[in-house]
Order: structure tokens, then C-alpha cells, then sequence
């Protein structure tokens, strides 16, 4: 085999060193932006064909396609199966919070999960805990209103 030289990308007009496999026609370095560049490029000339202009449209071609997909059952099944979503149970307590004390809402706040608490203080902006315990209190009532006092 000659020794591998050296090219100019196509697309950003960098040196590279095209793969041994490939040297005798590898027109494009590894980079993401130019492999992207070149299959659009690709693309184009493809659909740029007078036999290819309607390739995916029409009657004719879905039957293709749903020809294609029945010489090939399971093709799809094949794939990797999403991972199983965490799911934390929530514990469905009836919390006493329809007063305004401001006692009672600091207890509604320390029952609540520090994750909850977390994505409170994210979202509202503060830390302190009266305002916590007031806005905890609120998003249960709210909770209640939407799903019933049962739940």
C-alpha cells in the first residue's frame, strides 16, 4: 500500500490524513460540521435526479415503503428499549395547612421532601423559611383544588 498523504478537506480547506480504507476517495476530514456539509451535499445531488424528485411522495411509494415493511417484520423490535423511569411514591398525608399560622405552615414545610423544597427555592428564588413554608402551603392548597380534598 502507498503511504498515506495528506489532503485538503472539501468543506473547511484543512489538511488531514484520509483513512486507509477510504484514501482513494475520501474527499472530507472527521469534523461533524464537515461530514454534515458533505451529507447535505450528497443529499442534494440525490434529490437533484429527475428519477429521484418524488421518491418518498405519492401512492406508489407508500406501497413501497409498506411492501418494504412487511419483507421485513420485526426491523423496528430490534431496537434498544428505553430505561425504566424512577418513580419516588409520594406519601398522600392530609397536611393541616388552611391556616395562616405561621407555626403550622413551618410544620407543613418540614414534612415536604428536600427535593420538592429544592425546586421551590429554584423556582421562587429565596431561602428563607417562612416564605417557604407560605409557598408550600399555597401549592398544597392549590394541589387540593385541582384534585380534590380526598387525595
Amino acid at each position: 500500500m502507498k503511504p498515506f498523504g495528506r489532503r485538503k478537506c472539501v468543506s473547511c480547506k484543512k489538511l488531514f490524513v484520509p483513512d486507509a480504507r477510504n484514501r482513494r476517495h475520501q474527499r472530507c476530514c472527521g469534523k461533524v460540521s464537515c461530514r454534515q456539509e458533505r451529507k447535505a451535499t450528497s443529499d442534494r445531488r440525490w434529490r437533484a435526479k429527475p428519477e429521484n424528485r418524488k421518491y418518498w411522495s405519492g401512492p406508489e411509494n407508500a406501497a413501497r415503503a409498506r411492501a418494504w415493511q412487511k419483507e421485513h417484520p420485526g426491523y423496528y423490535k430490534g431496537r434498544k428499549k428505553k430505561a425504566p423511569v424512577l418513580q419516588v411514591v409520594c406519601a398522600t398525608e392530609a397536611v393541616g395547612c388552611e391556616d395562616d399560622n405561621p407555626k403550622v405552615l413551618q410544620d407543613v414545610w418540614r414534612m415536604q421532601s428536600p427535593l420538592l423544597l429544592g425546586l421551590i427555592s429554584q423556582i421562587t428564588g429565596t431561602v428563607l423559611r417562612t416564605d417557604m413554608a407560605q409557598i408550600t402551603g399555597q401549592l398544597i392548597a392549590n394541589g387540593r383544588a385541582l384534585v380534590g380534598p380526598n387525595h
